[in-house]
Formats: C-alpha cells, structure tokens, sequence
C-alpha cells in the first residue's frame, strides 16, 4: 500500500492547491496565469482518483485482509493526513501571500493605481510608468454696466479641453497635452526631462514645449489657480512667443531656493517660413523664513528676447474680466517693426497655515528699430483664505501654484474644501501714445470637491479707458464668472 499511499498524498496535495483557487478570483488579470496552473493540477487530480479507484478495485482482496488489522492503516493514514493539513495551510499561506502582493503591485510598484482618479500603469520593476492627463474646465459668463451694449454679453465656453498623458521610463520623463479649446487644435505641453543630481542638489532638465519659469501665475497651470483667469503681470508682460516656448529648460533646488532658466523660440506652431524670436529667461526664488505651517518667498526674474523680423508689430490685448467676452479687452496700442523685448519683475509671497498672499509687479520695455523704447507696467495684489483648513497649494519648492489637497472630499461624505480669494489688477500701458490704463478687482469663492474637482465663482469689478479700437474711452462695469473643472 505504500505506492497508493503516495498517490493518495500527491493527489491530496493537488487538491490543496485547487482548493486555494477561490483566494485568487477577485484579480483574474493580475493572478490568470496561476489560475491556469491551478486548473492543470485539478484536472490531474481527477486522473489520478481514477487511477486509485481502478487499482483497489483490483486489489479488493489484499485490501479486505488490510481491514481485518485496521490498526496499523488508521495510524499511516492518520500521519497522511496531518501532513497533508500542514502542507495545505503552507500552500494556503503562501497562495495569499502571493495575492496580497500581487493586489497592492505586483512586488516593486507594478500594476494599476487609481489613487490619483485616473489610471497610473506601472512596470512590476517601476522603471515604466503612464498616467493619462484630462482636463476640462466649462465657464459662464456674464456682464452688465457697460457704456457700450456690445460688451454686455452673456454666454459659455469650454476653457480648457485638453487630452494628453505623462509618464517615465527610469529617470527619463515625457508629457504630451493637447488643447481642443475653440474648436481647434493647439499643443500645449510637449517635452522630454530628465531628473538627476548635481554637486548634491536635485536638478530637472526639460526639452520640448514648456511652460516658462516667469512670475507665480505665468509658471503655474491655469487649474491650479485660485483664479480662473491669470492677472495683468502674467498678460502685461507676457513675451512676443507667449507663456510657452519651445527649448531647453532647467531648474536646480535648494532646500529654501530654486534657481530656473530657459533659452526658447517660438512654440509649436511655428510655420517655419521666417526665424524664431529667441527669449533668454531666468527667474528665481528664496524662502528667508520657513516655519511648521508657513514660509516667506521672495523672488524675480528676467527675460531678453530678439524679436523676428516677420513679426511686424507688437499689440497685446489682455483680458481684464472673463475670457468668453472678447470685446472686453485692455488695448496697449500697437508698436510698429519691434526689435527687441526685455522684461523683469518682483514677487512677494507668504504662507501662514491657511492664509496666502502673493505680490507681483513686472515692467516691459520693447525696443523698435529706431530706437524708441516703450514701457509696459503691471501689477497684482492677491490673499486668499482656505476656511475649512487646508493648506494652500501654493509650492514653495517650485514657487507656483499647485494642487490643493482636500481634507474632507465629498465623495467620502464631506463638505469639501472651501476658500475665499481677492486679487487686484492694474494695467499700465500708458507709455505707448494710444495705450491705456486699467484696473479691476476680484472676488472669488472656490469650492473643492475632491483634489481634482472645482467649482469656481467670481464678481469681478472692472474699469478701462480704451484709446483706440471700438470701444474707446473711459468705461466700467462688472462681470460675474462661473467655472467647473474636472482635472486629472
């Protein structure tokens, strides 16, 4: 009997393993390939009962004769089965370890996290990594008080739209957003980076399509603000190529500091018929005091850009309430055959637990090719409150705005978070002979759902004094904005 009594164990340590199979039907893709092999075993379990029915069968008399002295088969058999229980429950730990790990990663970070709202893949190694970046942000818009009926207008837009993904490979990463805002289709951010350590700091090199280190609001994404629209320093003094450009980037952290610079043409949608306009740009940021809840941050920048020569004239227009209502606009008057742009400016910025505030002055000086050179001035002064606690998203590593973490989301059954916020604008382009001079105040309330959901309102009380274009004069009034976004 002693070669059916292995058989018999074999058997019954097969059908351990296939009694573990239900432990591992709730991760059918992570764990398929052991359910096979489990499936295998139970299938070479019922072979070999058919092969030991057969042979007792057969044996009928030797096994009689066995019953006759049931002592000595009682104890084998009960020596078979405490070995096979302890082999079972080995089985059994080990089958569970092995989900377990397989459930939070596969061992090393591997699989599929939906922590973030979307889904971050990971190699088992983590040296892959994508996550797919979504962003949509829907306003309302609405303005009264105007001198010029025209501007009173009402209406909605989808302000962002964008598509893209980011991602790793090792110390290598990537990010590619497309804008769909407007009915057409505009890149955003487009770049390569690379993440490693010089003379003991942490450094981040990028190349491709990027948002330029310049001012808080000009280096932060539109969602992450606590505006829905970025103030004048930001659109007074942004450059002939825009808040983007295409070029080399780098920045270096300290423990209280950061120091950026760029070398950038035009962006993506350079037709290639004529020569970039090249910008040298370089900002920095001190904390001179930090604290368990709070930071001061002092910083500034620069910019020189050589002007191409098919860019015939420079004439910015900025939005001084909601982006939907284009005939509400700040005319700087136009500069004929510029040459070339510089422009600096100076930021003040605190953090006390859940109060901020954030200071910004900028100037900008084009230069034509007669040598005429006319200033462009701008101001903003903001504070914000986050009333139910959070800590203000407002990064003191990179010195701009990020995301704002929720204590107590609604999806888990809270009340969100919500903040109150001012802002006040002043655009100057009193030095060019048609430009104007502007100013507004903002009040906002934002209501975070979760860290990724938003909804926005703002009361916005404006005055211009167009020179030219078709609505020119002195001219005030307000506009009520409304915004929800979904951002991941």
């Amino acid at each position: 009997m002693i070669p059916y009594r292995k058989t018999a164990l074999a058997a019954v340590l097969c059908a351990s393993l296939f009694a573990a199979a239900p432990l591992l039907a709730d991760d059918d893709t992570s764990n398929a390939a052991l359910l096979r092999l489990i499936q295998q075993q139970a299938q070479q379990i019922k072979a070999l009962e058919k092969r030991l029915a057969a042979v007792e069968a057969e044996k009928s008399a030797p096994a009689a004769a066995v019953a006759a002295a049931p002592a000595p088969q009682e104890a084998a058999e009960a020596q078979v089965r405490n070995a096979v229980a302890d082999t079972q429950q080995s089985q059994i730990d080990t089958l569970q370890a092995q989900v377990a790990q397989m459930a939070a990663g596969g061992g090393g970070g591997g699989g599929i996290d939906w922590s973030g709202g979307t889904p971050t893949f990971r190699s088992p190694d983590g040296f892959f990594a994508f996550q797919p970046d979504l962003r949509l942000m829907f306003d309302a818009s609405s303005t009264h008080g105007s001198a010029y009926q025209d501007r009173n207008l009402t209406g909605t837009e989808g302000r962002e739209l964008r598509l893209g993904g980011n991602g790793k490979v090792g110390p290598f990463g990537y990010r590619l957003d497309v804008d769909f805002q407007g009915e057409t289709v505009s890149v955003k951010d487009a770049w390569m980076s690379y993440n490693t350590h010089a003379f003991g700091l942490p450094v981040d090199f990028y190349l491709g399509n990027h948002l330029k280190d310049r001012a808080i609001e000009s280096s932060s994404e539109l969602d992450n603000l606590p505006f829905m629209e970025r103030g004048a320093v930001a659109s007074v003094l942004e450059s002939v190529n825009g808040y983007y450009g295409l070029g080399p980037f780098v920045k270096i952290y300290g423990s209280n500091w950061h120091l950026g610079a760029s070398i950038t043409g035009d962006q993506l949608n350079n037709d290639g018929a004529a020569n970039d306009s090249i910008a040298y740009n370089v900002r920095g940021h001190w904390n001179p005091l930090k604290w368990d809840g709070g930071f001061v941050h002092l910083g500034s920048w620069y910019y020189y850009q050589k002007i191409a020569r098919d860019v015939a004239s420079v004439n910015n227009t900025p939005t001084i309430a909601t982006d939907f209502n284009a005939n509400l606009q700040v005319s700087s008057g136009s500069i004929a055959d510029p040459h070339r742009d510089q422009g600096y400016g100076y930021e003040l910025a605190g953090v006390y637990r859940s109060f901020w505030t954030y200071n910004e002055y900028g100037r900008r000086r084009i230069q034509d090719d007669s040598g005429n050179v006319y200033d462009h001035k701008a101001t903003s002064l903001a504070a914000g409150w986050l009333i139910t606690g959070e800590k203000p998203g407002f990064d003191q590593k990179r010195a701009n705005w990020r995301d704002t973490l929720v204590l107590s989301p609604v999806t888990g059954g809270g009340l969100g978070a919500w903040e109150l916020a001012f802002r006040y604008d002043r655009f100057d382009f009193g030095d060019v002979a048609k430009g104007s001079v502007a100013h507004s105040y903002t009040y906002g309330v934002n209501w975070y759902l979760t860290d990724w959901s938003r909804l926005m309102l703002e009361y916005i009380d404006w005055t211009t004094g167009n020179r030219v274009g078709a609505f020119p004069g002195p001219d005030s009034g307000n506009t009520i904005g409304l915004r929800a976004q979904l951002i991941f």
